[in-house]
């Protein structure tokens, strides 16, 4: 491809990203869009945009960006979360480390390669876009030597930014532990395959296993339903109350003739209002269709538990050991956070979650190689001589310049594009019927097959498909795969570009834009007359960004000094995504659960695999050039980098996936000796409590209230029957 179609397609995407910006700078200042650029104010701070109609609202402007960079860190920790400061700190590695290997490579690598052969030289923009990359430099070129040391250069610089980074988030993540003292689920264990016991109500048997075992620590538990049977009960319940509440208010507002009747000199009944009630409404009608029977029946739908202990420590330990000699039975892990739960897949068998796992695995790999069809087409379109085998009818169409620089240049990374929308919806219910008990898990698995596919899907296969190399090739000689890489990349090199264009320029600036949230809310407000709902407001797709900038973290590495003409792209990128990314996270999306910066590993050792990857095919590339020197001085830094990613594996992973013994006992303790230890008990006997009563129930609450009456004194349910059997919904799948 020539330098000229490559400098076409950062014309047209500059131009959309300067339009995505600019009607972002208008549409963001006007009232009816609030909800779509201020929800996460809106629903946490109560944020109302000036309505007052003036000029400044039709003019385009960078304040945004300013009020942005304007923040600080302590800033975005308290009012986004832990795990937003993680994802921008990472961003701010990528500047750091790319702006290192822009001065390295453009100063150093990318004259080394333009003139790396004897040849008479073109204009500018006439000249191919490989020369600037190593594929022009001739075998045996005493210049190989400054790329090696270019490698150098960019992986210590790596290493040390990347083992500050850990250290310092490391530091955070302790500190996040240490000041989350209301953390519920720290006291919270979730108890699955529990087994049947007979006769014994379930409800009796969990309290005598962990009463027996864990009887100093034990404090309470609450037992979760499939919605049927003890939804049907707690309906009854509600009927029951309400006729009972109804029965009570017209004796709750006339107090004169309680008393009257309370009096029994005159002849009055001398029963009390639960007596009255009791004679009117019969208990074994049939409206009133529970009994004993029934409440066993409905304990046969329970699928799980929340068991509570007293204290994080005693909680930790039984979420970590196994609690009976059949390891299927009496299954405990650490509960997530309450508004983390994702309910549905509570109701999954726990002996049947290793089988939901391998199916998911078998279709996510399926999915994968399904999806080579769409990028083979596409990078058939970047070479001119497959187009016109495959569409002789455009042959003369695609004769002209301007159309061939298009076609080659923007159209094959833009329907590329397109058909990768397609993948976050698939891994996300992929993620989700895999079974996992919380939404940041199912984020979290849905992160990494995203990542698993850009990786092989935009990256590897993009690369063999493009090189004239089928992927049938690549599997039958993995010995060579380096070599292949090696030969393929300089040659891809131009598509990698527009591909950071497309996916990475314009995407920001569409993220910004929130198309398919504007559309929304256009739809909601004036098709369907609907008023806003804060409830709406979404959380930050981690699932889908952390793999774009890590994959394109793996671009930078590896064609750094391949193809160095890539990294002023990219810098770009990190630099535009920081701003975007901070602005969204300040005002759209709200932190409705956090991850406590779990997913940092997940950066770290894609960017140690992406360093590797990129020393491993230097070797190919320098032997290929011949260059033996250069090929045996570069083995030492790919075991440099396998040492340095074993050192901080052992030194901070472990702060990410457990929790110290030291940390909880003094939070323990602190708790105890302040007094709010027993608060914290009282919040988790209703912190999981997932029972919402309906408008009726709710209409004769505030009715009772304005009465005087007490619920707990009205409702005979609420301290006998709901201490009882007090439900958790979980919604069917």
């Amino acid at each position: 491809m020539e330098f000229s179609a490559l400098m076409t397609s950062a014309g047209i995407n500059v131009g959309l990203c300067a339009l995505f910006l600019s009607l972002y700078s208008i549409l963001r200042k006007q009232p009816t869009n609030v909800y779509v650029y201020f929800g996460r104010r809106i629903a946490q701070e109560h944020y109302r945009e000036t309505e007052c109609y003036t000029l400044d609202r039709l003019v385009p402007s960078p304040s945004w960006i300013l009020k942005a960079w304007g923040n600080t860190e302590n800033d975005i920790l308290h009012c986004a979360g832990l795990d937003s400061v993680v994802f921008l700190r990472f961003l701010v590695f990528s500047i750091r480390i790319f702006s290192i290997a822009a001065i390295v490579c453009l100063f150093g690598v990318l004259p080394a390669n333009y003139f790396g052969r004897d040849m008479l030289h073109k204009q500018i923009q006439l000249e191919s876009v490989e020369v600037f990359s190593i594929a022009n430099v001739k075998e045996g070129s005493r210049w190989l030597w400054v790329h090696c040391l270019a490698l150098y250069i960019i992986t210590f610089s790596s290493c040390a930014l990347l083992y500050q980074e850990y250290k310092n988030i490391s530091r955070m993540r302790l500190a996040y532990i240490r000041k989350s003292p209301h953390n519920l689920s720290h006291f919270t264990v979730l108890l699955r395959s529990i087994p049947n016991s007979g006769g014994e109500m379930l409800r009796d048997t969990i309290r005598n296993f962990f009463g027996n075992y864990h009887g100093p620590s034990y404090l309470s538990h609450q037992l979760i339903y499939r919605t049927g049977k003890v939804q049907k009960l707690m309906s009854s319940a509600e009927k029951v109350y309400r006729k009972f509440v109804q029965l009570r208010l017209p004796s709750c507002g006339l107090n004169a003739r309680q008393r009257l009747y309370r009096c029994g000199l005159c002849g009055g009944d001398k029963t009390t209002p639960f007596h009255f009630h009791k004679n009117e409404v019969d208990p074994n009608a049939k409206n009133i269709d529970f009994t004993i029977a029934d409440i066993f029946q409905a304990e046969k739908d329970c699928i799980a538990a929340f068991v509570f202990f007293k204290t994080r420590y005693a909680a930790a330990i039984v979420s970590q050991m196994m609690q009976s000699p059949n390891p299927t039975l009496w299954v405990t892990n650490q509960a997530p956070e309450p508004h983390d739960v994702y309910w549905s897949n509570l109701s999954i068998s726990y002996n049947w979650l290793w089988f939901r796992r391998v199916l998911m695995l078998i279709t996510s790999i399926a999915f994968m190689f399904v999806f080579l069809l769409p990028v083979t087409f596409v990078q058939s379109l970047t070479q001119l001589t497959q187009m016109k085998k495959m569409f002789p009818f455009f042959r003369d169409i695609l004769k002209m310049p301007m159309v061939m620089k298009v076609v080659t240049g923007y159209l094959p990374s833009v329907i590329l594009l397109l058909f990768f929308y397609t993948v976050p919806p698939v891994m996300m219910l992929l993620s989700t019927i895999e079974g996992s008990i919380s939404r940041s898990d199912r984020k979290k698995s849905a992160c990494h097959k995203i990542l698993y596919f850009t990786l092989w899907n935009v990256f590897f296969v993009n690369v063999l498909s493009g090189s004239l190399l089928t992927q049938l090739n690549a599997i039958t000689r993995p010995k060579d795969l380096a070599s292949q890489l090696a030969e393929a990349i300089p040659k891809q090199a131009t598509f990698f570009i527009t591909y950071v264009l497309t996916s990475g320029w314009v995407g920001l600036c569409s993220e910004i834009m929130q198309i398919f949230a504007l559309v929304y809310n256009f739809v909601r407000k004036y098709v369907f007359q609907l008023n806003d709902d804060p409830q709406l407001v979404p959380t930050f797709p981690y699932h889908t960004e952390i793999p774009k900038v890590l994959f394109f973290g793996l671009l930078g590495f590896t064609c750094s000094i391949l193809a160095p003409l890539i990294l002023p792209f990219l810098l770009v990128y990190f630099c535009l995504g920081y701003a975007v990314y901070l602005n969204q996270i300040l005002n759209v999306y709200v932190c409705k659960y956090e991850m406590g910066g779990t997913l940092w590993p997940l950066m770290h050792n894609t960017t140690v695999f992406s360093m590797v990857l990129t020393q491993i095919i230097a070797i190919a590339v320098f032997g290929i050039k011949q260059s033996k020197f250069s090929a045996g001085f570069t083995i030492p830094l790919v075991i440099g980098t396998l040492l340095f990613n074993e050192y901080c594996r052992q030194r901070f992973s472990s702060i990410f996936f457990s929790l110290s013994v030291q940390d909880l006992i003094e939070m323990d303790r602190e708790d105890e000796l302040s007094g709010r230890m027993e608060d914290i008990h009282e919040e988790l006997l209703s912190g999981y409590y997932k029972y919402f009563p309906d408008k009726d129930s709710e209409k004769s609450d505030k009715c009772n209230a304005e009465n005087g009456a007490s619920t707990m004194a009205v409702n005979p349910f609420a301290s006998d029957f709901s201490q009882a059997i007090k439900p958790i919904r979980s919604e069917s799948l």
